[in-house]
């Protein structure tokens, strides 16, 4: 495993939590709440400080858990990062979550509240949000709930197939479903199907478990299921699931007859009747695998010179990034599947987690992480800690719409313009195929929270009737059993619940940007960043506005975006 975080700069100087805070040490986090709590607040500048303080002690310790989940993740074999993560959610999070709610009552019922600065008003409907969700009850079903979700990030983490006479990684074996040798593809794609397969059992009584244990949390705060609860626990403030259900109707109608489009054009490429599972990563002329890159270390190079081609000032950071150790890319095995980025605060300093195998998709992979980082640059110096913090809906905006504006750089990958129009191709379809997959997950989610009691039977039909509905018309006689529980592959289902549906909304966003891109390259740029600066400071009708783009889910604004990329596709 690579030396990770090992170049870190220390952290900037502390004006009130002690530079030698242990922070897994919750007596030591206790005893700091209890000054808080029963510190003196006369005025208006007292509470003030107060709260730079209690911002100052929430970013020491969010940079904690960030550094524990990352160690964590990046090699589940290593026993003292599993427990060091297990004591985070099973002492530390329910130790602490009765003083946080605390803090924030004293903060909501102070007497001089109608004179706190106005530009708190979002802060403290934040904090009045997470008062009217809090349950004492709900502390030690979280902790259960994060735990149980590890379980599933352990299992999948481990998981591996012996194929062509080695060892292989599940993510590993995705190189394979590139391959012209049809055969091979087929054995490839049924070797990983196979072994998922037979964890089934397994995965379903850990989602059984989360199912009982977040229906329960929902119930404890005064909610009838758990998907009224989730989304105001995510602070949706400017959208309900009523739109949700308007953004699985709009996919319906807009986005699936443009994607058959695509399967039936790509089976003509095949001179297949219909594709299968196997048939859907190759190149559709017979054409070998792009090849952008052989290492994680090349692909770092080479994104910083596409980031710099795009934009001097994003090139820079990225080299910051590279220079203080903070991108894990390359897959091996015991590391946990997936990609993200998360945040140390207190450094102000990205971390970017992925698994590269040296596929084009990893470099939109990293261009889709890098999104977030940047964001996550633009915003960290905000007054406010809190508005550090975009909505997810947005932070989703500024990584698929980095996607979209760094298309035109690269060149840097692919010399050759047949592999240079490839990869575009590409990228552009799957920017449509992913909004039947978001529609499908998120509509799984809401039929499952609100039907709380439903066995495993009922669940798989209901997987089936909705994969039916939003299906791109791959054909997948006799591997029924597969499909049937291709849904446990989603990791969002077991360790974000409902995050998702960001996704749908924030590739409307990235359009949006790309399109002005499109006529004005530069100040379409320069609205995205400036978008990126706000943090979560305005509402989401502010930020899409922003950046050039507008929110909303209907129809009318989906097929004109639609429109666009097909016809730059040549349909």
């Amino acid at each position: 495993m690579p030396q990770l975080l090992k170049a870190l700069p220390k952290p900037p100087k502390r004006n009130y939590v002690p530079s030698d805070l242990n922070c897994s040490l919750l007596n030591d986090l206790v005893r700091i709440c209890h000054e808080l709590l029963s510190r003196p607040l006369p005025t208006v500048p007292s509470v003030m400080r107060w709260f730079q303080d209690i911002s100052e002690f929430s970013t020491v310790l969010e940079e904690y858990e960030a550094l524990v989940y990352i160690r964590k993740s990046v090699n589940t074999r290593d026993k003292k990062a599993q427990a060091a993560f297990l004591h985070l959610i099973q002492r530390v999070h329910p130790g602490l979550a009765p003083y946080k709610d605390k803090l924030n009552k004293r903060l909501l019922e102070h007497p001089l509240r109608d004179k706190f600065p106005k530009s708190w008003k979002r802060m403290l409907l934040f904090r009045e949000n997470s008062v009217k969700l809090f349950h004492e009850k709900n502390v030690p079903l979280e902790s259960k709930i994060e735990e149980t979700a590890q379980e599933y990030s352990l299992l999948m983490g481990g998981l591996e197939v012996t194929f062509e006479n080695k060892k292989q990684t599940l993510i590993q074996m995705g190189v394979y479903l590139e391959r012209s040798d049809r055969s091979l593809r087929k054995r490839a794609w049924e070797a990983v199907a196979k072994r998922r397969y037979e964890e089934r059992e397994k995965i379903e009584l850990i989602y059984n478990r989360l199912i009982q244990l977040r229906h329960e949390t929902a119930v404890n705060a005064g909610f009838p299921n758990f998907r009224d609860y989730c989304h105001l626990k995510y602070d949706r403030f400017d959208y309900t699931p009523k739109e949700c259900y308007q953004f699985h109707d709009s996919v319906e109608e807009v986005v699936i007859p443009m994607v058959r489009k695509i399967t039936e054009r790509r089976a003509k490429e095949m001179k297949l009747p219909r594709l299968r599972p196997w048939d859907l990563a190759v190149d559709s002329l017979g054409r070998p695998p792009l090849k952008p890159f052989l290492h994680g270390r090349e692909l770092a190079l080479l994104s910083q010179r596409l980031f710099a081609r795009l934009d001097p000032q994003l090139g820079r950071q990225f080299r910051r990034l590279m220079r203080y150790g903070v991108l894990d890319l390359d897959n091996r095995s015991g590391k946990e599947p997936g990609g993200y980025q998360t945040t140390l605060p207190e450094r102000k300093l990205p971390f970017i987690f992925m698994n590269a195998v040296g596929r084009d998709t990893d470099v939109r992979t990293l261009l889709h992480e890098g999104g977030h980082a940047f964001h996550m640059l633009a915003s960290c110096d905000l007054p406010v800690a809190d508005y550090r913090h975009a909505p997810t809906e947005f932070c989703e905006v500024a990584s698929m719409g980095m996607e979209l504006l760094a298309n035109r750089e690269m060149k840097v990958f692919y010399s050759n313009p047949d592999d240079l129009e490839r990869s575009t191709r590409t990228l552009l379809e799957g920017t449509l195929e992913v909004m039947p997959w978001v529609a499908t997950i998120d509509a799984f989610q809401h039929w499952i929270y609100t039907h709380p009691g439903h066995s495993s039977e009922e669940r798989h039909r209901e997987w089936m009737k909705i994969r039916a509905r939003f299906s791109d018309d791959t054909d997948w006689e006799g591997l029924e059993r597969y499909q049937e529980v291709l849904w446990q592959r989603q990791l969002h289902l077991f360790g974000i619940p409902f995050y998702y549906i960001e996704y749908g909304i924030a590739q409307l966003g990235a359009w949006m940007v790309w399109r002005r891109s499109l006529k004005n390259r530069a100040r379409a740029l320069h609205a995205y960043k400036q978008a990126l600066k706000l943090g979560g400071s305005f509402d989401l009708h502010r930020l899409f506005k922003t950046a050039g783009g507008k929110f909303d889910f209907g129809v009318k604004t989906m097929k004109p975006l639609v429109e666009t990329v097909m016809s730059y596709l040549g349909y």
